[in-house]
């Protein structure tokens, strides 16, 4: 079975963010992209144009020393320009950890990712984790 070309889209960004390659995260991504982060922490809200999501991802691993990482697990097409992610979010902050399920629900436009709007099996935990 072939990958869906948004899969494979969504596959390389997921690649990409895993080795710090922000230079080629930007080429899948649309210059006024938005991604939504759920709860009330530090990261949430909505991130709107590249460079304040690249601030977002900076954060990320400055609040972890580096600890963060995503495992990623199943990719699925509508073949409508949306791509659903899930994995596996680990990290470690201050004297806590996480290992966490979570997802994307990507919007794919003209080949590049629009949106991303992200879930978590709990919401409370994540909050904890980020305040």
């Amino acid at each position: 079975m072939s990958e869906h070309p948004d899969c494979g889209l969504v596959r390389r960004a997921y690649e990409a963010f895993g080795q710090g390659d922000m230079d080629k995260l930007s080429t899948m991504m649309t210059a006024d992209v938005i991604q939504h982060v759920p709860g009330t922490s530090l990261i949430s809200g909505h991130h709107k144009g590249r460079e304040a999501v690249f601030d977002l991802y900076r954060r990320l691993g400055e609040e972890t020393n580096g600890t963060f990482r995503i495992d990623l697990g199943k990719l699925l097409a509508d073949g409508r320009g949306h791509v659903m992610s899930f994995h596996t979010v680990r990290a470690d902050r201050g004297d806590r950890g996480i290992e966490i399920h979570d997802g994307i629900f990507f919007t794919i436009v003209a080949g590049k990712i629009s949106d991303l709007d992200v879930c978590t099996e709990d919401i409370d935990e994540t909050d904890a984790f980020w305040s």
